[in-house]
């Protein structure tokens, strides 16, 4: 794991919320209600409107989250349960601080992209959660490529196909919206009539909104080799030391060859031999010099 995030996990991984994305369905719901209410509340109080926060509605920069994926019933239903999915695979992959640092981390540049575009080209843009479950369809699609979904609920096909088409039209909203101020209007029609949203305000909100997947695509390159049972080995073995651990700031890490633990240094990182029979974790020191630990020995 990437140093930094391991130093941001050790002083705040307590904070963690697990399941989260079971109450990011849960206020998912709640805004799907409002807005069928057709009461205006969403729109008007709670949505992402750069001019209002910058005006005193801080609020907004959380309750924009509340817009649902879809505003038809059995659509909902259907993305609802998509993304549940999605959320915890990928919190069971990478453990509830990384999926929290990354869910949020996504809430905060969606908040960036609209104050960007409203400061620099003056526009009020309504964000809603497209992008923001965008990037958690791309970090599900890199983390398990090769898990299939049903297309028309017959015909099984891999995520990352459904990706990689995705990331196609992303790419050229982003590369022809950098691209309208030397288009043709003509140009600009002919691509709208096709479903792109050519405009450097499309191209910034999309690139800024969904920054947080390559930030962390290149900061955990090092966890890609460990797998799903690997890390949960990690995570049980977590929650087991944090249970036994008494409150007085005891350490959550021990090497087992020298026995330091995350106390010692700052700079310290802990990691796990899947090599060893057994919940074995070891300082960067030792983590490639020590002996296996085997059944028998």
């Amino acid at each position: 794991m990437n140093s930094w995030i391991s130093k941001l996990e050790r002083k705040f991984g307590k904070y963690a919320i697990p399941n989260l994305m079971m109450y990011i369905i849960g206020l998912y719901a709640v805004g799907f209600i409002l807005m069928a209410s057709g009461s205006g509340i969403y729109e008007n109080y709670l949505s992402l409107n750069a001019e209002a926060i910058l005006h005193g509605q801080v609020w907004r920069i959380v309750t924009f989250i509340l817009q649902p994926p879809a505003t038809n019933i059995l659509s909902l239903l259907i993305y609802l349960i998509f993304y549940y999915v999605i959320g915890k695979n990928l919190e069971y992959r990478w453990g509830s601080f990384m999926f929290n640092l990354y869910f949020f981390t996504g809430m905060l540049l969606h908040v960036i992209a609209a104050l960007l575009i409203y400061l620099i080209f003056g526009v009020n843009i309504s964000m809603g959660t497209s992008y923001l479950n965008l990037s958690l369809f791309f970090a599900f699609a890199t983390e398990f490529p090769d898990m299939q979904v049903l297309l028309f609920w017959i015909i099984p096909i891999k995520v990352k196909w459904f990706a990689i088409l995705e990331g196609i039209y992303f790419g050229l909203v982003i590369v022809l919206g950098l691209l309208s101020p030397i288009l043709s209007f003509r140009t600009l029609l002919t691509l709208a009539s096709f479903g792109l949203p050519v405009s450097l305000v499309s191209a910034v909100s999309a690139l800024v909104s969904t920054g947080n997947f390559l930030l962390f695509f290149f900061s955990m390159k090092s966890m890609r080799h460990l797998s799903p049972k690997q890390m949960k080995r990690k995570i049980v073995y977590q929650t087991k030391v944090k249970k036994a651990a008494p409150k007085s700031g005891a350490p959550r890490h021990k090497c087992a060859v020298c026995g330091r633990t995350e106390l010692d240094g700052d700079n310290l990182e802990f990691r796990y031999c899947s090599k060893c029979d057994g919940m074995y974790e070891y300082c960067q020191d030792h983590l490639y010099t020590h002996k296996h630990v085997t059944k028998g020995t």
